[in-house]
């Protein structure tokens, strides 16, 4: 030990050793004892080591990254979309691709205007996908109409949600609201 009592690195090296051999000794009627007072040992030398180790870190860094991170996190939380499920019905690549692409989406859209249709480019290819699902069993219930005209498979994506129902607040009979 120095003279502030703090165990130096060496002498605590061997006093686990000398306990090590106390304890590991079979038939040692204090090995408990000893094996308890070893870990306490341990564990307030430890400590010190741990609360040892204060500081202040300072990141220095170019200004524009930290504009750039702020501009990403603003367009995430402007970004309208959630996970979900769309079927894919294409991928084209290579000459006249891009035509052929939006010539599908053209046609599935006159085929299904209900449901929005969505191109894109996922370099070298164009992929036409279809739907905005929620769940898989969605996805997979349109797939099967579907699957006579245009082969396609279930892909996870981000979706658009689809707006609120608007809700009527309004009683029924209003002209009985403002009679009284």
């Amino acid at each position: 030990m120095n003279v502030n009592g703090i165990i130096e690195r060496n002498s605590l090296r061997e006093i686990c050793r000398r306990h090590y051999l106390l304890i590991a000794t079979k038939g040692n009627p204090l090995r408990g004892i000893l094996h308890r007072s070893f870990l306490l040992i341990f564990l307030f030398s430890s400590t010190h080591s741990v609360f040892a180790q204060t500081g202040r870190v300072t990141v220095k860094g170019d200004v524009t990254v930290d504009e750039m991170v702020e501009r990403h996190v603003e367009f995430n939380n402007r970004l309208n979309a959630i996970p979900g499920y769309r079927v894919q019905i294409a991928s084209f690549s290579g000459t006249n691709s891009k035509t052929s692409a939006f010539n599908l989406r053209d046609q599935f859209m006159l085929d299904h205007s209900e449901v929005q249709a969505y191109i894109v480019y996922d370099e070298p290819n164009f992929k036409v996908k279809v739907g905005d699902f929620r769940t898989r069993l969605e996805a997979y219930a349109f797939l099967q109409q579907i699957k006579n005209v245009y082969k396609g498979y279930i892909i996870r994506d981000n979706i658009n949600p689809e707006p609120p129902e608007q809700q009527e607040y309004l009683p029924d009979d209003l002209e009985n609201l403002f009679d009284e």
